[in-house]
């Protein structure tokens, strides 16, 4: 995981969000000087992310704390095993347990439930990419556990392309009228993808020389039609309600010969790895 300054305001938010004025039960009861260490150990199977996030949490307390790596971003975990290891200030290690916690276990779990969705279209040359249905502030650590997990990355933010969606479409006055002001008005440098919901959209987004067609709530039928007609002469994107799909539909939907798989549930309502730090006083 990269850290940089944005990282660090968003930990340093974080931290306040917690402690606010102050970790009131760890001042009462835990004296000054006291020496501690502590395990941090996967409860569930899965893809750990965003334990360098939890060690730069103590860095950013104070640093009196080490904080020892023993699995990496995107190493396979099974129950029981330890991620990483702290020792130092029991008080720093109370104050800034929860933040680095909740994170991991959140970024955990979207690598884990990416990794299950990327090997359920393996071998089908299909991509499994995120959405922009992320939590509010977390989309740079939450698109990063995506990538841990295995999946690409759709858009980070509005800026990033031009994606004509179905109130685009109704607002502009159709497909062909939404497209020619996209290319009157944006850089010849931002690829323009429209959103489809039968194959006659399907048509006149190709006509209207799109670069990206979503294929959006189709069924498999409608979708081997869809891509059929398309040709491989633009990209293909399956999408809506992919959340819900066992991995098996999964890869029934990739073997219609879409080039990319969105699930918004990737970041959405996953659920998170559970993972607890084991503490202990060491004076």
């Amino acid at each position: 995981m990269i850290i940089d300054r944005k990282t660090d305001e968003y930990i340093l938010a974080a931290l306040n969000e917690d402690v606010g004025d102050g970790d009131i039960t760890t001042e009462c009861t835990v004296a000054d000087g006291t020496i501690a260490s502590g395990r941090y150990i996967a409860k569930d199977d899965g893809i750990v992310c965003g334990v360098d996030f939890a060690k730069r949490v103590f860095e950013l307390l104070g640093g009196k704390v080490d904080f020892r790596i023993i699995k990496k971003d995107g190493d396979v975990v099974f129950k029981g095993d330890v991620i990483a290891e702290v020792s130092g200030d029991a008080k720093t290690i109370l104050v800034g347990e929860r933040t680095g916690l909740n994170v991991m276990q959140r970024l955990s779990g979207i690598a884990t439930r990416t990794r299950e969705a990327v090997k359920a279209v393996e071998g089908t040359g299909a991509k499994i990419s995120d959405t922009r249905k992320t939590t509010p502030l977390m989309r740079k650590l939450e698109k990063y556990a995506v990538k841990v997990g295995g999946g690409s990355n759709h858009r980070f933010g509005l800026s990033d392309g031009i994606l004509i969606k179905d109130n685009h479409i109704a607002a502009a006055g159709g497909i062909t009228n939404a497209v020619k002001a996209a290319k009157e008005k944006a850089p010849h440098t931002i690829k323009i993808e429209v959103e489809t919901e039968t194959l006659e959209q399907v048509q006149e987004a190709l006509d209207a020389g799109v670069d990206i067609i979503m294929l959006d709530n189709m069924d498999l039928e409608t979708t081997r039609e869809a891509v059929k007609l398309i040709g491989g002469r633009v990209l293909t994107e399956a999408s809506g309600n992919m959340g819900d799909k066992t991995s098996e539909q999964l890869r029934k939907i990739a073997e219609t010969g879409v080039d990319i798989i969105s699930i918004g549930a990737l970041t959405h309502s996953v659920k998170a790895l559970d993972i607890s730090l084991k503490f202990k006083i060491l004076n």
